[in-house]
Order: structure tokens, then C-alpha cells, then sequence
């Protein structure tokens, strides 16, 4: 009862500061034209910090044929400007409006694709620069776009009039300007933190005074101190958003020091934190786990990042902040998410994954979660974050969380888990042992226990999955379904009714099985291939609740 009473006055709060948001941003367009008669635009530009994000020469040359390639999609742009044309989806329509394909001409050096950048940049100041509305100006893609607008000048300044340099500087003022004023206001979480990215950076790859750079710097502190947590993790949880965060801040210092400017006393501390956290989520393969919304990594992009490191520690056997443990022994990797969203606010992107786990041995994932689809409808996107695409045990084919699909609210989670506990020791045997639980189906009269046991050689994995029955309620007979996902470069055969074998293509094998138990093999989708979604297959083992309260399971290397 007092859950529930806690429950509905954090909506209540959630309800009210969304309110709030979305009146102080729409009031910000006619607060800026006030600040436009009293401010100048900036002068000239002095800096455009590096951009570490992958490059494709293949995108520029496309450019230049009148063909943009983004998000999976290519427009046909037929000597029209792309931006008065549909986009052919929703995902393109954005990456779009963010320009960070600028990066791919830069890296191109042709001439001629940078004639058609410079265009495409003075048709978006035409059209959108003047009016602050629409898709173009939600907060994230407009710190996206000045972030990338300032790294690429080079490119899009090289043999531009004056006209152009001038309105360019205008429109720089202006996101300047409005992000200024909308920071404070953008939702929690990630997109909050970029804006703060994208102040920052411009206010030392401009004309500035000592005292505006440093107040910039002190407001990047703050937001960094709050969302960097002590154990190096971000406040989302999400693996992915710490290495997007990564190609911004590793930028952003180096062109302090360039620049002889004071770092910010947070930047270089948050960034050391940084490091062995994301080295934690990082599988033998070299992809980042699945966990809360993490999609397909490129890595060189994680490569780009990571030859920065020099803190040269070692993963730690647990992110206790951000509720992750990691089971490591020899080229056997285990992780497992144990925890909730911190907030409300943050869960709008977060999954209903708590107690699943991803395993890789040798060069290749194994066990998985089915991640993030990147350009693929919202349908997909919903079902990415439902429990039933974790490796993990769904009942009565329901999450362990419920997520809003009200507009005005946005895809926020509104119920389900409200306490986990966790106990994590090593045994007489040095066998690592993990003890994890969660109450996200207590509605149901149910809480959900699972237990992890990686031997002292890295070679069994013992499974426990016992659903508790809650003693204040009347539990409600269900069937319960513990999925695997598994990876799908992994080959499955049934060796018997309770046993599955995976091999890998190097023939690194580990087999499933659960005694007594009927092991299946199901069709399933893998959500977070660079390529986009691609077929894959699961192991289930079902059992019917209350009749049947505990699952035991073993993952064994075969030689």
C-alpha cells in the first residue's frame, strides 16, 4: 500500500515538472527574440574541436550524387533540398537535422562534397534558422547540431562568402542563445548533460570572456557531478551512453588544453571515472553489453575512445551506483543487471531487464539480451525494453515494469519494481557467487530470485531462478518462461529434451541444460546489429506457477 501511495505521488511530481517544461520551452522562442535586440553575434569562431565518432567516405560521395544515406535510409534528393522533403523515416528526418554527417564529408577532403555540405547548411538556415519550432529544435537535436556545426566549420566555412560567415555566426548565437535558456528545463539524463556539452564547447570555440567560459564550465560541472556517478556509470544505466558522452567530453577537454583555458575542475575526473566502467561493459567480442537501450557499437568508435585510457584498471567486479555485477574468470565474462531506474525522469529510455545477464567466451556473446533497435519502428522499440526480450524469467507473459504510452507523459515507467536486494560472496570452492532479487511481479503475489555461481575455472555456470511467493498476497496461477537469447552468429542444436548445445564459429561450445525440465529452442529477433534486425533464436524453459516454484539450470564449456 505504501508502495503504491509513493507510486502515485512520483507521477504526481513527474506530471507537474513536465508541465513546467513544457511551458518554460515553448515560452523560450519569444524570451530569446528579447535576448537577440540586446546581444550581439559572436564575431568569429577560434576552435572546431575534433570529432572521434567513425567516418564513412562512402556517405560523401553519396552527398555528392544527391543521395543522403542516414539511419539505414536513402533520400533521393533529385537537386531538391533535403529538408523539403519527407523523410523516409522518423530516425533519418532527425539524424538529418543533428549534422552529424559532416563528419563523413570532413574526413572525404572533396571539394566537391563540401560545396554541397555548405549548401545544405545555408538551405537550413533559410528554412528553419529563423524560426525557432519542430522537430529541428528539440533540445537534443539542436545541441547535436551546434556540436556538430563547430567541429565541422572547416568544412562548412571553406570558400564561403561573407554573407554566409555572417548568418552562420548568427545561427550559432541563436543555439547559443536558446539552448542557454532551455537547459535547465531539458528532461534528466542524457540529453540534459549534451546540452551542457554544447554550451561549453561554444563558449570557448568563440570570442569569450574569461568569466562566461568559466560560468559555462561550472554549469558543465554540476550536471557532470550529478549524472556521473562515483562508480564511473551514468545515471541512465545505459553502457551506450556513457561512450556517446566519451566522444563529446574527450573533445571538450583536449580543446581546453589547446586553447589554454582552465578545465573545469570536474571534466578530467569524471572522464577517469568513465573509463573502467564502460571497460566493464565491454564483452570479449569488443561490443558493449545489451542492457537499457544500448544498440549496435562500431568498434572504432569504442577503439577511438579507449586509446585515451590511462587509468589502466582493470574492470571491478561491480558498479555499485549504477546496479551492475560482473562475473569474470579466464575469457568467461557474466553481467548482470540488478538494479531500477533512479528516477522517474530517467526511466523514459530504461528496459525491464532487471535480473538478466549477457555471457561471452572466447571472441563471441553467447548469452544475450535482445538489445535496442536503432532505426526500426516504435513497435519494435516498445518490445525492445519489454522483460519477455531480456535473458531472464517473464510471468504471465507480462514485464516487471509497466511503461506509459501517453504522449504528454512520454515512454516512462510507471510501476513495477520497487526494491531489489542483492548479496554477492565467494564460496569455500572460490566459486563467484551472486544472489539477486526483485519484486516487479508482487501484484502478482510473486518475487523473483535468481542466483548465478561462476566456478573457479570460469568453465560451469550454475542457474537458480526461484519465484518466491509473496506472503501478504494470494498468488495468481501463471506460466512462467526463463528466456535465453542467444547471439546470432551462435549455432543451437537439441542434444536432448533438458540439454542445448551453442558453438560458436570458432567452435568454442558451452552446453544449456535443466534436469528434469523441458529445454526448447524458439524462433526470436536480435534488435541491436548494425545492420538492423536480424533473426536469432532463444532457449525457454517454462513451468507453470504456483505448482512449480523453482528452476535450476547449468551452462557448461564443452572442450
Amino acid at each position: 500500500m505504501a508502495s503504491s501511495l509513493n507510486n502515485r505521488v512520483s507521477l504526481a511530481g513527474y506530471f507537474f515538472r513536465t508541465v513546467k517544461r513544457h511551458v518554460m520551452i515553448a515560452v523560450a522562442p519569444l524570451r530569446l527574440q528579447l535576448w537577440r535586440l540586446s546581444s550581439r553575434a559572436p564575431s568569429a569562431l577560434v576552435a572546431a574541436p575534433t570529432d572521434l565518432r567513425a567516418v564513412d567516405p562512402y556517405v560523401a560521395q553519396e552527398l555528392v550524387q544527391g543521395r543522403l544515406f542516414l539511419a539505414g535510409k536513402i533520400l533521393e534528393t533529385g537537386g531538391v533540398s533535403p529538408f523539403l522533403l519527407d523523410p523516409p523515416s522518423s530516425a533519418f528526418e532527425e539524424r538529418l537535422h543533428a549534422f552529424g554527417w559532416l563528419r563523413h564529408v570532413r574526413a572525404s577532403r572533396s571539394e566537391e562534397a563540401g560545396n554541397r555540405a555548405r549548401l545544405h547548411v545555408a538551405e537550413w538556415m533559410s528554412l528553419h534558422g529563423r524560426t525557432i519550432r519542430g522537430t529541428a529544435w528539440s533540445p537534443e537535436l539542436s545541441a547535436q547540431r551546434l556540436t556538430s556545426w563547430l567541429s565541422h566549420s572547416p568544412v562548412i566555412l571553406q570558400k564561403a562568402d561573407a554573407n554566409f560567415y555572417r548568418r552562420f555566426l548568427r545561427c550559432i548565437g541563436l543555439h547559443v542563445g536558446y539552448l542557454d535558456l532551455i537547459a535547465k528545463y531539458v528532461p534528466d539524463g542524457e540529453v540534459r548533460l549534451k546540452v551542457r556539452i554544447a554550451l561549453a564547447m561554444a563558449s570557448i570555440s568563440m570570442p569569450n570572456s574569461a568569466s562566461k567560459i568559466a560560468r559555462q564550465g561550472r554549469k558543465l560541472d554540476q550536471e557532470m557531478e550529478r549524472q556521473i556517478l562515483p562508480d564511473g556509470g551514468h545515471v541512465s544505466r545505459n553502457p551506450r551512453v556513457m561512450l556517446e558522452l566519451l566522444l563529446d567530453l574527450l573533445p571538450l577537454r583536449q580543446s581546453y588544453i589547446n586553447l589554454g583555458h582552465d578545465v573545469p575542475a570536474g571534466l578530467v575526473p569524471a572522464i577517469d571515472r568513465m573509463f573502467p566502467a564502460i571497460r566493464f561493459f565491454r564483452h570479449q567480442d569488443g561490443d558493449l553489453a545489451l542492457f537499457n537501450g544500448t544498440t549496435a557499437t562500431l568498434a572504432n568508435e569504442l577503439a577511438s575512445v579507449l586509446r585515451y585510457d590511462e587509468t589502466s584498471g582493470r574492470p571491478s567486479r561491480s558498479l555499485p551506483d549504477i546496479s551492475y555485477h560482473r562475473l569474470a574468470v579466464g575469457d568467461t565474462i557474466v553481467i548482470v543487471d540488478t538494479g531500477k531506474p533512479a528516477s522517474i525522469e530517467l526511466s523514459r529510455s530504461a528496459h525491464c531487464g532487471c535480473l538478466s545477464f549477457e555471457l561471452s567466451s572466447g571472441r563471441y556473446r553467447f548469452i544475450v539480451n535482445s538489445g535496442f533497435p536503432q532505426y526500426a519502428s516504435a513497435a519494435f522499440k516498445r518490445v525492445s525494453r519489454t522483460t519477455a526480450a531480456h535473458s531472464t524469467v517473464t510471468i504471465a507473459d507480462r514485464s516487471s515494469a509497466r511503461i506509459s504510452h501517453s504522449r504528454f507523459l512520454g515512454p516512462v515507467i510507471v510501476s513495477g519494481i520497487s526494491e531489489t536486494e542483492v548479496d554477492r560472496r565467494i564460496d569455500e570452492k572460490r566459486a563467484d557467487i551472486l544472489i539477486a532479487s526483485h519484486d516487479g511481479y508482487g501484484s502478482l503475489g510473486y518475487v523473483h530470485q535468481r542466483e548465478l555461481e561462476l566456478n573457479e575455472a570460469g568453465t560451469k555456470i550454475r542457474g537458480r531462478d526461484w519465484i518466491r511467493i509473496d506472503e501478504k498476497r494470494q498468488p495468481e496461477p501463471a506460466e512462467a518462461v526463463c528466456r535465453f537469447h542467444v547471439h546470432p552468429l551462435i549455432e543451437l542444436s537439441q542434444e536432448d529434451e533438458e540439454t542445448v548445445l551453442m558453438q560458436a564459429p570458432d567452435g568454442t561450445a558451452w552446453a544449456f541444460s535443466a534436469p528434469a525440465r523441458q529445454v526448447t529452442i524458439a524462433e526470436d529477433v536480435f534488435m541491436a546489429d548494425v545492420s538492423g534486425i536480424r533473426p536469432s533464436l532463444q532457449i525457454e524453459v517454462a513451468f507453470e506457477l504456483p505448482a512449480t516454484t523453482e528452476i535450476r539450470w547449468l551452462l557448461e564449456q564443452r572442450s
